[in-house]
């Protein structure tokens, strides 16, 4: 009796196919280890911002003496008193109130016109509508720094140089090509067939767009409030260009304060505190809306 010593060849397409590296990699991105990793990152990126924070509950004799992470050890530092000292500062609350004139005036006006030229662009049929999309779009592509002088005239001749319709106007004019843009290509998702039945049952273009676009289309605007909301907030060389000292908003109003109290910290640690603490409030409480306008455009 003879044994065959040679193996049998095995059928490997049969058999599960072999993981390349790099699937291994992606398939272990999802366990424990690398999540303990993301979480230790995003520790790691909070720190300047705890720092600050700290910082702004600390006078300034103890903001000169150590490092903020000295409160570890000694709590009694901490104090509300600097807020308290922010709110007597003429200029950081003026600047507080010019911020809310100029933000929200800049949203408003950003999302009601961008949605509606939006819905133009997606769904009424007009002579050139589509080069006139073209010619939006290529906006995007415009610097701010370009139209700054020759806006500087015009709101110079007309009087709105220095005032905060003007920095309303020129956030406003810069925001509607991106908004225009992300609005019209979610709204053309929408199924037609929801606009054919709207007309049918009498509806206008007007009833059309409250009643069935708005809605439809609120997880895309209040992204795009969410964004024009931070990016007018948080804006410096527009409103330091065209502002004046009874415009100026919060930003130029903390700049401003490092110049000039180079070593007052406990004013600008808290007034630069106040004025992140907004954007952030802002965006956790709408960022369910901001997850699903994230998310819809890539289920439709």
């Amino acid at each position: 009796m003879t044994v065959d010593t040679q193996a049998a060849p095995v059928d490997r397409a049969a058999g599960a196919p072999r993981r390349s590296v790099a699937s291994r990699i992606v398939g272990r991105l999802g366990g424990t280890a690398v999540q303990v990793v993301l979480v230790l990152i995003a520790l790691v990126w909070l720190v300047p911002t705890i720092g600050l924070f700290i910082a702004s509950l600390r006078s300034s004799a103890d903001n000169a003496a150590g490092g903020w992470w000295t409160v570890l050890t000694a709590p009694a530092q901490l104090t509300l008193a600097n807020y308290g000292n922010l709110l007597d500062n003429d200029s950081i609350t003026r600047g507080f109130v010019n911020t809310v004139m100029i933000t929200v005036p800049t949203t408003v006006l950003v999302v009601v016109v961008a949605a509606l030229a939006a819905y133009a662009f997606a769904w009424i049929d007009f002579p050139g509508r589509d080069w006139l999309f073209l010619g939006v779009v290529a906006l995007l592509v415009v610097p701010v720094q370009v139209g700054l002088i020759p806006l500087i005239q015009l709101f110079g001749n007309v009087g709105l140089f220095g005032t905060i319709p003007g920095i309303v106007l020129f956030h406003t004019a810069y925001g509607l090509p991106f908004a225009i843009f992300l609005l019209r290509n979610y709204f053309a998702g929408i199924p037609r067939d929801l606009l054919e039945a709207a007309r049918m049952d009498g509806g206008t273009e007007w009833t059309i767009f409250r009643r069935v676009i708005f809605p439809l289309g609120g997880p895309a605007i209040a992204s795009l409030a969410i964004f024009q909301f931070l990016w007018v907030w948080n804006d410096l060389l527009i409103a330091l260009i065209f502002g004046d000292e009874d415009s100026y908003p919060l930003t130029v109003a903390i700049q401003q304060q490092t110049r000039q109290f180079g070593s007052n910290i406990d004013i600008i640690s808290s007034g630069a505190f106040l004025s992140m603490l907004v954007p952030l409030v802002v965006f956790f409480a709408f960022q369910r809306y901001f997850v699903q306008g994230v998310l819809a455009g890539s289920v439709k």
